[in-house]
Protein backbone atom coordinates (compact mmCIF):
# COMPACT_ATOMS: atom_id res chain seq x y z
CA UNK A 1 0.00 0.00 0.00
CA UNK A 2 2.92 2.51 0.58
CA UNK A 3 4.53 2.00 -2.35
CA UNK A 4 0.90 2.04 -4.24
CA UNK A 5 -0.02 6.05 -2.35
CA UNK A 6 2.55 7.62 -4.59
CA UNK A 7 1.63 6.07 -7.81
CA UNK A 8 -1.72 7.10 -7.20
CA UNK A 9 -1.01 10.75 -6.77
CA UNK A 10 0.98 10.86 -9.39
CA UNK A 11 -1.57 9.62 -11.32
CA UNK A 12 -3.79 12.21 -10.33
CA UNK A 13 -1.66 15.13 -11.01
CA UNK A 14 -0.72 13.48 -14.50
CA UNK A 15 -4.29 13.52 -15.73
CA UNK A 16 -4.97 16.94 -14.22
CA UNK A 17 -2.55 18.06 -16.35
CA UNK A 18 -3.60 16.14 -19.43
CA UNK A 19 -7.02 16.73 -19.02
CA UNK A 20 -6.17 20.78 -18.81
CA UNK A 21 -4.40 20.72 -22.08
CA UNK A 22 -7.12 18.58 -23.77
CA UNK A 23 -9.74 21.04 -23.19
CA UNK A 24 -7.60 24.04 -24.45
CA UNK A 25 -5.83 22.66 -27.61
CA UNK A 26 -7.94 19.80 -28.05
CA UNK A 27 -5.33 17.11 -28.35
CA UNK A 28 -2.97 17.10 -25.47
CA UNK A 29 -3.85 14.31 -23.21
CA UNK A 30 -1.99 11.54 -24.60
CA UNK A 31 0.72 13.41 -25.05
CA UNK A 32 1.43 14.99 -21.27
CA UNK A 33 0.32 11.90 -19.79
CA UNK A 34 2.13 8.96 -21.23
CA UNK A 35 5.70 10.50 -21.55
CA UNK A 36 5.06 11.34 -17.51
CA UNK A 37 4.09 8.46 -16.48
CA UNK A 38 6.94 6.42 -18.10
CA UNK A 39 8.98 8.25 -15.26
CA UNK A 40 7.60 5.79 -12.81
CA UNK A 41 6.19 2.88 -14.44
CA UNK A 42 7.12 0.69 -17.26
CA UNK A 43 6.06 2.03 -21.31
CA UNK A 44 3.07 -0.67 -21.74
CA UNK A 45 1.63 0.17 -18.79
CA UNK A 46 1.63 4.11 -19.30
CA UNK A 47 -0.15 3.49 -22.74
CA UNK A 48 -2.95 1.15 -21.52
CA UNK A 49 -3.67 3.60 -18.21
CA UNK A 50 -3.16 6.42 -20.70
CA UNK A 51 -6.04 5.09 -23.44
CA UNK A 52 -8.39 4.24 -20.89
CA UNK A 53 -8.29 7.41 -18.59
CA UNK A 54 -8.46 9.16 -22.23
CA UNK A 55 -11.56 7.03 -22.51
CA UNK A 56 -13.60 8.59 -20.11
CA UNK A 57 -12.27 11.73 -20.78
CA UNK A 58 -13.13 11.89 -24.08
CA UNK A 59 -16.31 10.25 -23.82
CA UNK A 60 -17.75 12.85 -21.80
CA UNK A 61 -16.40 15.70 -23.74
CA UNK A 62 -18.05 14.18 -26.68
CA UNK A 63 -21.44 14.24 -25.28
CA UNK A 64 -21.21 17.35 -23.88
CA UNK A 65 -19.86 18.52 -27.59
CA UNK A 66 -21.69 16.26 -29.63
CA UNK A 67 -23.74 19.12 -32.16
CA UNK A 68 -20.40 20.80 -32.91
CA UNK A 69 -19.27 17.09 -34.34
CA UNK A 70 -18.06 16.78 -38.16
CA UNK A 71 -19.69 13.18 -38.31
CA UNK A 72 -18.45 12.02 -42.10
CA UNK A 73 -14.67 13.55 -40.53
CA UNK A 74 -15.18 11.20 -37.08
CA UNK A 75 -16.37 8.35 -38.59
CA UNK A 76 -13.76 8.44 -41.53
CA UNK A 77 -11.06 8.90 -38.92
CA UNK A 78 -12.30 6.37 -36.70
CA UNK A 79 -12.48 3.71 -39.01
CA UNK A 80 -8.90 4.64 -40.21
CA UNK A 81 -7.61 4.38 -36.66
CA UNK A 82 -8.62 0.87 -36.04
CA UNK A 83 -7.25 -0.73 -39.60
CA UNK A 84 -3.79 1.13 -38.10
CA UNK A 85 -3.99 -0.50 -35.10
CA UNK A 86 -2.72 -3.44 -35.51
CA UNK A 87 0.67 -2.51 -36.67
CA UNK A 88 0.91 -0.72 -33.17
CA UNK A 89 0.18 -3.78 -31.20
CA UNK A 90 2.85 -5.54 -32.75
CA UNK A 91 5.37 -2.78 -31.99
CA UNK A 92 4.20 -3.13 -28.33
CA UNK A 93 4.56 -6.69 -28.13
CA UNK A 94 8.19 -6.99 -29.81
CA UNK A 95 9.54 -3.93 -28.26
CA UNK A 96 11.58 -4.14 -24.95
CA UNK A 97 10.73 -1.38 -22.39
CA UNK A 98 14.06 0.20 -23.34
CA UNK A 99 13.12 0.40 -26.74
CA UNK A 100 9.44 1.57 -26.66
CA UNK A 101 10.53 4.44 -24.45
CA UNK A 102 12.84 5.38 -26.88
CA UNK A 103 9.90 5.06 -29.33
CA UNK A 104 7.52 7.23 -27.66
CA UNK A 105 10.08 9.68 -27.01
CA UNK A 106 11.59 10.04 -30.61
CA UNK A 107 7.66 9.94 -31.64
CA UNK A 108 6.68 12.49 -29.56
CA UNK A 109 9.45 14.94 -30.26
CA UNK A 110 8.67 14.52 -34.17
CA UNK A 111 5.15 15.08 -33.50
CA UNK A 112 5.84 18.03 -31.49
CA UNK A 113 7.86 19.55 -34.13
CA UNK A 114 5.46 18.90 -36.99
CA UNK A 115 3.02 20.72 -34.70
CA UNK A 116 5.35 23.66 -33.72
CA UNK A 117 6.47 24.70 -37.29
CA UNK A 118 2.35 24.14 -38.42
CA UNK A 119 3.08 21.81 -41.19
CA UNK A 120 -0.61 21.31 -43.15
CA UNK A 121 -1.80 18.47 -44.79
CA UNK A 122 -3.68 18.88 -48.57
CA UNK A 123 -7.70 18.19 -47.54
CA UNK A 124 -8.95 15.06 -49.37
CA UNK A 125 -10.01 11.25 -48.76
CA UNK A 126 -6.45 10.30 -48.96
CA UNK A 127 -5.27 12.51 -46.29
CA UNK A 128 -8.09 11.50 -43.86
CA UNK A 129 -7.43 7.76 -44.45
CA UNK A 130 -3.68 8.20 -43.88
CA UNK A 131 -3.66 10.40 -40.89
CA UNK A 132 -6.57 8.13 -39.32
CA UNK A 133 -4.51 5.24 -39.80
CA UNK A 134 -1.31 6.45 -38.65
CA UNK A 135 -3.78 7.52 -35.85
CA UNK A 136 -4.52 4.06 -35.02
CA UNK A 137 -0.59 2.98 -34.93
CA UNK A 138 0.49 5.15 -32.50
CA UNK A 139 -2.51 4.32 -30.27
CA UNK A 140 -1.90 1.25 -29.49
CA UNK A 141 2.04 1.16 -29.61
CA UNK A 142 2.58 4.91 -27.69
CA UNK A 143 -0.56 5.80 -26.94
CA UNK A 144 -0.11 9.35 -28.79
CA UNK A 145 -2.49 9.44 -31.81
CA UNK A 146 -3.46 13.15 -31.74
CA UNK A 147 -0.84 14.86 -33.90
CA UNK A 148 -2.03 13.20 -37.42
CA UNK A 149 -5.37 14.05 -36.39
CA UNK A 150 -4.74 17.23 -35.78
CA UNK A 151 -3.08 18.01 -38.71
CA UNK A 152 -5.93 16.26 -40.81
CA UNK A 153 -8.81 18.20 -38.63
CA UNK A 154 -6.70 21.63 -38.20
CA UNK A 155 -8.85 23.79 -41.10
CA UNK A 156 -12.05 23.64 -38.98
CA UNK A 157 -13.16 26.31 -36.55
CA UNK A 158 -11.91 25.63 -32.90
CA UNK A 159 -15.33 24.62 -31.44
CA UNK A 160 -16.40 22.24 -34.44
CA UNK A 161 -12.35 21.12 -34.37
CA UNK A 162 -12.17 20.27 -30.72
CA UNK A 163 -15.42 18.47 -31.02
CA UNK A 164 -14.36 16.35 -33.83
CA UNK A 165 -11.24 15.46 -32.08
CA UNK A 166 -12.89 14.30 -29.51
CA UNK A 167 -15.47 11.71 -30.93
CA UNK A 168 -12.81 10.26 -32.53
CA UNK A 169 -10.58 9.83 -29.70
CA UNK A 170 -13.37 8.10 -28.08
CA UNK A 171 -14.03 5.96 -31.31
CA UNK A 172 -10.32 4.95 -31.38
CA UNK A 173 -9.89 4.59 -27.28
CA UNK A 174 -13.11 2.02 -27.26
CA UNK A 175 -11.36 -0.45 -29.73
CA UNK A 176 -7.89 0.20 -28.18
CA UNK A 177 -8.66 -0.51 -24.73
CA UNK A 178 -11.05 -3.61 -25.56
CA UNK A 179 -7.88 -4.66 -27.35
CA UNK A 180 -5.69 -4.02 -24.59
CA UNK A 181 -8.23 -6.51 -22.04
CA UNK A 182 -8.20 -9.22 -24.69
CA UNK A 183 -4.35 -9.15 -24.90
CA UNK A 184 -4.00 -9.35 -21.24
CA UNK A 185 -2.37 -5.83 -21.14
CA UNK A 186 -4.54 -4.41 -18.36
CA UNK A 187 -2.26 -5.01 -15.13
CA UNK A 188 -3.23 -4.33 -11.47
CA UNK A 189 -0.79 -1.10 -11.77
CA UNK A 190 -2.99 -0.10 -15.04
CA UNK A 191 -5.94 0.02 -13.30
CA UNK A 192 -4.81 1.72 -10.29
CA UNK A 193 -3.20 4.10 -12.69
CA UNK A 194 -6.74 4.91 -14.16
CA UNK A 195 -8.87 4.76 -11.40
CA UNK A 196 -6.79 7.63 -9.37
CA UNK A 197 -6.30 9.31 -13.08
CA UNK A 198 -10.13 9.72 -13.69
CA UNK A 199 -9.98 11.99 -10.04
CA UNK A 200 -7.79 14.39 -11.72
CA UNK A 201 -10.29 14.90 -14.99
CA UNK A 202 -13.03 17.22 -14.18
CA UNK A 203 -11.04 19.54 -12.56
CA UNK A 204 -8.23 19.71 -15.28
CA UNK A 205 -10.98 19.98 -17.97
CA UNK A 206 -12.47 23.16 -16.11
CA UNK A 207 -9.63 24.76 -15.32
CA UNK A 208 -8.27 23.57 -19.40
CA UNK A 209 -12.36 25.15 -20.03
CA UNK A 210 -12.42 28.36 -18.83
CA UNK A 211 -8.94 29.08 -20.21
CA UNK A 212 -10.48 27.41 -24.08
CA UNK A 213 -12.97 30.32 -23.49
CA UNK A 214 -11.14 33.29 -22.31
CA UNK A 215 -7.51 32.95 -24.26
CA UNK A 216 -6.73 32.14 -27.79
CA UNK A 217 -5.27 28.90 -28.33
CA UNK A 218 -2.80 30.32 -29.88
CA UNK A 219 -0.93 31.90 -26.92
CA UNK A 220 -1.40 28.71 -25.19
CA UNK A 221 -0.25 26.33 -27.56
CA UNK A 222 3.38 27.21 -27.32
CA UNK A 223 3.47 26.54 -23.58
CA UNK A 224 2.01 23.05 -24.09
CA UNK A 225 4.34 22.05 -26.86
CA UNK A 226 7.30 23.64 -24.93
CA UNK A 227 6.51 21.72 -22.17
CA UNK A 228 6.08 18.84 -24.24
CA UNK A 229 9.56 19.03 -25.75
CA UNK A 230 11.57 19.11 -22.53
CA UNK A 231 9.90 15.81 -21.55
CA UNK A 232 10.64 14.20 -24.72
CA UNK A 233 14.41 15.08 -24.59
CA UNK A 234 14.28 14.23 -20.76
CA UNK A 235 12.82 10.40 -22.25
CA UNK A 236 15.96 10.12 -24.82
CA UNK A 237 18.55 10.99 -22.94
CA UNK A 238 17.42 8.99 -20.23
CA UNK A 239 16.79 6.13 -22.10
CA UNK A 240 20.04 6.71 -24.14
Amino acid sequence: MTDLLPLAFTAVGVFLLAALAQAVTGFGAALVAVPLLTLVVDPVTAVVAATTVSLVLTAGSWRRERLHVDTGQARRLTLAGVLGMPLGLIALALSDEHTLSLLIGGALLVLVGLLSFGVRLPEGNVTAWTAGFLSGGLLTSTGMNGPPLVLALQKLEPRRYRATLQAVFCGQDVVAVATFVALGHVSTTALLLTAAGVLGLPLGWAMGDRIFRRVPAERFRPIVLGGLTVIAVVMLAGGS
